[in-house]
């Protein structure tokens, strides 16, 4: 008898007290694990989450929770070839375990950058900008997130044991939630190995990840309003933990990524001989072998326009008899098993549902020409390609989960998007075409219905990363059918597990709580010049305020002759003149900026390393010759960098005329040394 799966739970590992069920390879039929989670004091997980693992994680920023995730990442890569040598077990090809391992690790990688680039060194998020909510300028309004004090529960499919976990993991974890990871049955080998790796290594504080390797019986019952769910997997699995108390009336939130009839579409534009036509039977066929079709994003709708629909089917019956079936161990093998006997026999049962409406033109539901392994003992399938007939409506109601693909035949792009709709909401559907009013009319069309979409040509082609690959950067779900769920997205997925709330205030209070200067805060000039702090010096509300400087007709002139803007409203006084917004020459804004410039910095070498940016310009009111213009200049934000002697520093820059009226507003970006003198 095989090893027991183990769960990790409370700060141990813990074996079952009995002998649980058989894991089985896909490939051989071999026992390889068993698993049960049977004595496993659920309660208890939840509790250590909550109580360890939840407090430890939200006592970091955002970019200390990015550097640890960064550390991971790097730590699995190391240690990646036991991860795809047991991946073969599962049927996976060694092209599917990259797309698993290295995928997951990939976002990992992805996350930890986004933290550092696109969070603060905080363990706040800032939401939009201050909302004025009184004449005088007393009273505002700002968004922002915080963490929960609760427990990401993630729920995962078998397709995926590895990048399942760490998409999932990576937001939550960069958020501040504490993961229970509950992962298939089928697979579920693979996800301890990766468990005991992330263990092991000791980067993560205790805690903040658990693995439940077997039944979650009674977990959900532990769960409360600061709980959440994220489940991938089957629309009956999901409906079950829809109905369930605590997320009906409990407060728990369930995010659901679950069965989608994914489509792609061969634009009406696109003729044999164009390389649209290629890249689109190619892509198909990808989606169709990769994981074995075991992906929630593959292609199971194949919609082409009906004059094209034999050459299509030719196409690609020709390209799957090339597929190469059997063993994943064998280099030759282009496609491996099915994840398991028992999924084999779910994918028979949806083909013989589809065939009331289409014919098998390609494959064999019940055989498979193997180039190794053992037809019995593995769960070989032969990649499947039907024809529906006309008006059939079991491609749009039957997802086979395998490498099964149905091409319909449509007449015109409307006809294509309302076939495409019929799937009742999908995960990802892509449209081949260089016609840009076609790609205009069918993106516009499925967007409702799809959470995302992929336009195919010939200029995207050589960097597309394809139909089926979810991106961390990009949305990952899709309405109706597909769940109503949203994973990934860069920081959305982060933000997703967040609390966004509205506070009010006024301005001093606002910064104390954001920790970021707030328009209308006090100020604190020290009478030294801020740009002669250093990072640990600086405090936000630094400030200077700058004595005013004349703008004169000379100057405007000379900024035009010398950048070569002659527009009008700088040069030409009877045409300013007749501008109903100037009446009269009026300087250049990138003047103000730089004339501003020179009023506040500091020109001696000192702690203020680089300029790198300007955001949130605006130009407010017109200045002429003769105006002066004064600019005040305060620290609004300090974000150290992790493991750099310098960090940034965000100043707020007002701009104002001699009547005290602000004319330009913007924020200056700079870097600033932690220390000064270095050392």
């Amino acid at each position: 008898m095989s090893a027991l799966l183990e769960s990790y739970a409370a700060g141990r590992w813990f074996r079952a007290s009995d002998d649980g069920e058989p894991l089985l390879d896909a490939a051989t039929g071999e026992e390889v694990a068993r698993i049960s989670s049977r004595g496993l004091d659920v309660a208890a997980m939840v509790r250590h989450a909550r109580d360890t693992g939840g407090p430890a994680l939200r006592a970091l920023t955002f970019h200390e929770r990015a550097a640890l995730l960064k550390a991971l990442a790097k730590h699995l890569l190391e240690g990646k070839d036991a991860l795809y040598a047991l991946s073969t077990r599962t049927g996976a090809t060694a092209r599917d375990t990259m797309v698993d391992v290295d995928g997951g690790i990939g976002t990992l990688f992805s996350y930890a950058s986004k933290g550092v680039r696109e969070l603060p060194n905080d363990t706040v998020f800032l939401d939009g900008g201050l909302e004025r909510l009184g004449k005088g300028g007393t009273f505002a309004g700002q968004h922002l997130y915080t963490s929960r004090p609760g427990v990401a529960v993630q729920i995962n499919a078998f397709n995926f044991p590895v990048w399942g976990m760490l998409e999932k993991l990576a937001p939550a974890f960069l958020a501040g939630l504490p993961s229970i990871v509950k992962p298939a049955a089928q697979t579920a080998y693979l996800t301890e190995l990766a468990v005991r790796q992330i263990i092991e290594s000791g980067i993560l504080p205790e805690g903040t990840l658990q693995l439940l390797a077997g039944s979650p019986a009674g977990l959900l019952d532990e769960l409360t309003v600061q709980d959440s769910v994220a489940f991938t997997g089957s629309a009956h699995t999901a409906g079950i933990l829809r109905r369930h108390p605590n997320v009906l009336d409990g407060g728990v939130v369930l995010g659901v990524e679950a069965d989608s009839l994914n489509c792609s579409i061969l634009g009406p534009d696109v003729r044999p001989d164009d390389p649209e036509f290629d890249l689109f039977v190619k892509g198909v066929v990808t989606e169709m072998t990769v994981k074995a079709g075991q992906k929630c994003t593959a292609i199971r709708r194949v919609l082409v326009p009906a004059d094209l629909a034999d050459q299509v089917t030719e196409a690609l019956a020709a390209r799957l008899s090339s597929i190469t079936v059997g063993d994943p161990r064998n280099p030759g093998v282009r496609m491996g098993p099915l994840a398991s006997l028992g999924q084999r026999e779910e994918v028979r049962k949806a083909v013989e549902a589809l065939r009331a409406g289409a014919e098998v033109v390609h494959g064999d539901p019940r055989g498979a020409s193997l180039l190794e392994g053992d037809p019995e003992r593995g769960a070989y399938m032969t990649p499947l390609l039907l024809r529906a007939r006309p008006g059939a409506a079991e491609p749009h109601d039957v997802e086979p989960f395998g490498p099964v693909a149905t091409v319909l035949a449509y007449d015109g792009v409307e006809e294509a998007v309302t076939l495409a709709a019929r799937g009742k909401g999908s995960l990802v559907a892509s449209v081949a075409t260089h016609d840009p009013q076609v790609a205009r009319s069918v993106v516009l069309g499925l967007a409702p219905w799809h959470g995302r979409v992929l336009v195919l040509d010939r200029d995207d082609a050589k960097e597309s990363t394809g139909h089926g690959s979810p991106l961390p950067v990009l949305v990952h779900g899709g309405p109706g059918r597909a769940g109503g769920g949203e994973e990934l997205g860069g920081v959305r997925g982060v933000l997703h597990h967040m609390q966004r709330t509205a506070v009010q205030g006024s301005p001093d209070q606002l910064t104390a709580i954001t920790g970021r200067w707030t328009t209308g805060s006090a100020r604190a000039d020290s009478g030294v010049h801020p740009f002669r702090k250093s990072l640990a010096e600086l405090r936000v509300g630094d400030t200077i305020a700058s004595a005013p400087r004349t703008v004169s007709l000379a100057d405007i002139e000379h900024f035009a002759e010398f950048t070569g803007d002659t527009f009008y409203a700088h040069t030409d006084p009877e045409a300013a003149a007749r501008n109903p917004l100037f009446g009269g020459i009026v300087a250049h804004g990138y003047l103000v900026v730089s004339l501003a410039a020179g009023l506040f910095v500091d020109p001696a070498p000192g702690p203020v390393l680089a300029n790198f940016g300007v955001d949130g310009l605006r130009f407010l009111t017109p200045v002429k010759a003769g105006d002066a213009i004064a600019v005040a200049l305060t620290v609004k934000q300090i974000t150290p960098r992790s493991g750099a002697d310098y960090g940034e520093v965000r100043w707020d820059a007002t701009v104002t005329n001699q009547d005290g009226v602000p004319v330009a507003t913007y924020d200056v970006l700079t870097l600033v040394a932690k220390t000064w003198p270095e050392g």
